[in-house]
């Protein structure tokens, strides 16, 4: 779990994931010679900006993960706006660094004045805050026989389990996408070239979605059947089939509301199909993400194998 805790810590909120994008270009560079097949780095600012995409063998499929979190930008006068739809519960920590140096403070959630009482999010420091700085949850990083917690495993757990599968990874493609918390946008492109160089048109999306009702903690990785979006019935039952021969412990997810990097995927006028596949969390988009163990491990298992059959 190291490389996990390490992922986690880097902040990288939507926009802001040029760090986080170097930190996994060294990573490629260092280990991916000893992966079972070293895979193409395709980092291309001007046509990518801050994605990412590693190109193994002769590929069928594209796993897409997300880089970025949410956090919050500050405004002015101490006031806070969320990016994408974090937790709010006054006395969270929140890190960042403006130009007068680091920062460690504390959330703020007041009533508004307005008719709508919208609640006012503000921060509160030893002094003023530059506008336009980025704050993130503060890491707290814990781990037991059976759970990992932390702030960011949406999606930092998504990236760590592509990183694993890109080990042993002989045909396909991964691509790290930005700005998915925040209404997406890179996926577009991400896909277009990935349809156009290679004529891969089937997607998984390595993320992480919600303990339910019915979806349990520790019963296995989630195969979403539809969120916001729906996917082809035909895709998804291929995927299921997969992993029922395998024997890979897992469940389904029905939701209507949520989303994720297929949304831009769905919306393309290239025919991509596409299934969400990931572990459950509790406690979302706060500090205090949790996840199972057993199911890291299910989520990572199946990757492997539907990389293999698809």
């Amino acid at each position: 779990m190291h490389l996990l805790k390490t992922l986690c810590q880097l902040p990288a909120p939507s926009g802001e994931e040029a760090a986080l994008t170097t930190f996994l270009l060294n990573y490629v560079r260092e280990h991916g010679p000893g992966w079972r097949h070293p895979p193409l780095v395709v980092h291309d600012e001007s046509r990518f900006q801050d994605c990412l995409v590693l190109v193994f063998g002769q590929p069928r499929t594209a796993v897409f993960a997300h880089l970025d979190s949410i956090g919050f930008t500050v405004r002015y006068g101490r006031e806070l706006v969320p990016i994408g739809g974090p937790e709010c519960k006054p006395g969270y920590q929140l890190v960042g660094q403006d130009a007068q140096g680091e920062i460690t403070c504390t959330l703020t959630v007041e009533q508004g004045t307005d008719e709508a009482e919208t609640e006012v999010l503000g921060y509160e420091f030893s002094r003023a805050i530059d506008p336009g700085t980025s704050l993130t949850f503060a890491c707290d990083f814990r781990e037991t026989e059976t759970t990992v917690q932390s702030c960011y495993l949406d999606n930092r757990l998504g990236v760590w389990a592509a990183l694993r599968l890109a080990e042993t990874l002989e045909h396909g493609i991964i691509a790290f996408s930005c700005w998915e918390e925040h209404g997406g946008g890179s996926v577009p492109y991400l896909a277009r070239f990935i349809y156009e160089t290679y004529g891969v048109r089937q997607a998984l999306i390595a993320d992480i979605t919600w303990v339910t009702e019915g979806v349990k903690a520790g019963s296995g990785c989630v195969v979403s059947l539809r969120d916001s979006l729906i996917p082809r019935r035909a895709y998804v039952e291929r995927i299921r089939a997969i992993a029922r021969a395998a024997g890979i412990r897992h469940q389904v997810e029905v939701e209507g509301i949520g989303g994720s990097d297929a949304k831009d995927l769905q919306r393309s006028d290239i025919p991509w199909d596409w299934c969400f596949v990931g572990a459950p969390e509790d406690e979302v988009h706060s500090p205090n993400e949790i996840v199972a163990k057993a199911d890291i491990a299910s989520m990572v298992a199946l990757y492997e194998v539907l990389l293999r059959e698809l």
